[in-house]
This record gives structure tokens, C-alpha cells and sequence, in this order.
């Protein structure tokens, strides 16, 4: 069973975070998020954006990247990021593998980048775009990861005929 893991790495956004939130909720996705946060926790504007799902939610911090790394030994992580060479749909996802988001004004840092070159990631975009934002970009991504592990532990909502709704 896929039991997927979401990573942001310093939001700053209490609203994107709690609309990630929200998201791993509905598809029981596990968040952790690395310090230091651009809010607090109880903050009204994270708690607007997913309240009362928030206290659903399997959500872990850490310090910093290190202690991250230190806390999951071996995870396979894949790095979303406009600069790499990969689209997020050319690598396989593993069922218990983690999915990592850089804060909004600057993404994940080269140098932890530079580690991990065959498992970063991209959301293609025409022109001049510089990035989408940090919720949708989350959604896209995870819901590729569901996508190839079959949405093995979720249920399909009403799995209407056609004619039903």
C-alpha cells in the first residue's frame, strides 16, 4: 500500500501549507515539513486554509534538512524543481517515497540539489514562467505518484456512471 510522503522544505505561505495539508489529508499523504517555517502553526491563516482537517493530519517537523535526512534514513526522495532535466512524469514512485517542495521565494537550495541531480524533478511550462504556486505544484506532482501506485488506498469517490450526476 503507498503511503506517500509530501516534504516542504521552509514554506514560508500559511496558506499554501494549509491547502498541502489539506491535500495529504484527502489522499492520507504524509506531511513534514523543515524549519524554519515563514509562520507559526497556529496561525489564523493556516488554520483557515485547512482547519478542521488539520488535526487529521500526519504531520511531522524538523530543525532542518539535516536532522530530516537523520529522521528518515534512506528515504528515496524526488526534488521538485524548475531546474531539472527530468519531468515529474518520466520517474517512477516508489510507494513510500518522498516528495520535496522548496520554500516559494527561492525553491530548494543547489546545494542540497546537487545531491540528489537523478531524482530532481519539473512541471513543464511555456515562456517566461517563473514557477506555479507551491500548492498546485504539490497537487500536480502527488497526484502522479497516486496516479502510478493505482490509488491503491484511496477510494474512488462515488464511482458514478456517467449518467448519475
Amino acid at each position: 500500500m503507498a503511503k506517500l510522503n509530501v516534504v516542504l522544505f521552509e514554506p514560508e505561505i500559511p496558506a499554501n501549507t494549509g491547502n498541502i495539508g489539506r491535500t495529504c489529508v484527502a489522499t492520507g499523504t504524509r506531511l513534514h515539513l523543515i524549519e524554519p517555517l515563514g509562520f507559526s502553526l497556529s496561525e489564523k491563516a493556516l488554520k483557515r486554509a485547512g482547519m478542521d482537517y488539520w488535526p487529521q493530519l500526519d504531520v511531522t517537523t524538523y530543525l532542518d534538512f539535516d536532522e530530516f535526512l537523520e529522521k528518515n534514513p534512506g528515504a528515496k526522495i524526488y526534488m521538485a524543481t524548475t531546474k531539472a532535466r527530468k519531468v515529474y512524469t518520466e520517474v517512477t514512485y516508489e510507494p513510500d517515497c518522498y516528495i520535496m517542495f522548496g520554500k516559494e521565494s527561492a525553491g530548494i537550495p543547489e546545494e542540497i540539489l546537487k545531491q540528489h541531480p537523478d531524482t530532481a524533478v519539473r512541471i513543464p511550462m511555456i515562456g517566461e514562467t517563473r514557477s506555479l504556486n507551491l500548492s498546485n505544484s504539490v497537487a500536480i506532482v502527488l497526484y502522479e505518484a497516486l496516479r502510478q501506485n493505482q490509488f491503491d488506498h484511496m477510494k474512488l469517490q462515488g464511482q458514478l456512471t456517467r449518467y448519475e450526476w
